[in-house]
C-alpha cells in the first residue's frame, strides 16, 4: 500500500480497562482497523491523564491507579477513515475520538523476505 499527500489521522482516547466482549477495547479497534485494510494503527499507553470525569489516573506508585489513558492512532486516506467511523460508534461508549488533517511525507513498509 502506498500513502502520500493529504490524509486523516484518527485518534481514539480510551481507558486501558475499557473492554469489548471481555477483551481490551484497544485490541478490538486495532483488529477491526486491520480487517478494514487501513494503512496501520498504533496504541500508546499514557503514564498519567484525566478525562471527562476529571479523575486523574497515574502510574506513580503511591497512587496505584489503574485504567491508564490509551491512545489509538490510525492514519489513512480520508474516505477510508470516514468509512471506518461507524465501527467506532459501535465499540465506544465513553472516550474521545478526533480527526485531524495530516500530510504524509513518507509511508514505506518492509519488504517481505
Amino acid at each position: 500500500m502506498r500513502l502520500s499527500g493529504r490524509a486523516l489521522r484518527l485518534s481514539v482516547h480510551v481507558g486501558e480497562d475499557d473492554v469489548w466482549h471481555h477483551k481490551p477495547l484497544y485490541h478490538e479497534i486495532v483488529r477491526r482497523a486491520h480487517d478494514a485494510g487501513l494503512a496501520g494503527a498504533s496504541v500508546f499507553r499514557g503514564i498519567e491523564g484525566y478525562g471527562a470525569r476529571s479523575l486523574i489516573h497515574t502510574t506513580r506508585l503511591l497512587s496505584l491507579s489503574e485504567d491508564l489513558p490509551v491512545l489509538i492512532v490510525i492514519v489513512d486516506e480520508e474516505e477510508r477513515i470516514r468509512a471506518f467511523l461507524p465501527q467506532l460508534d459501535e465499540l465506544i461508549d465513553e472516550g474521545l475520538v478526533t480527526l485531524e488533517e495530516v500530510e504524509v511525507i513518507r509511508y514505506v513498509g518492509r519488504t517481505a523476505p
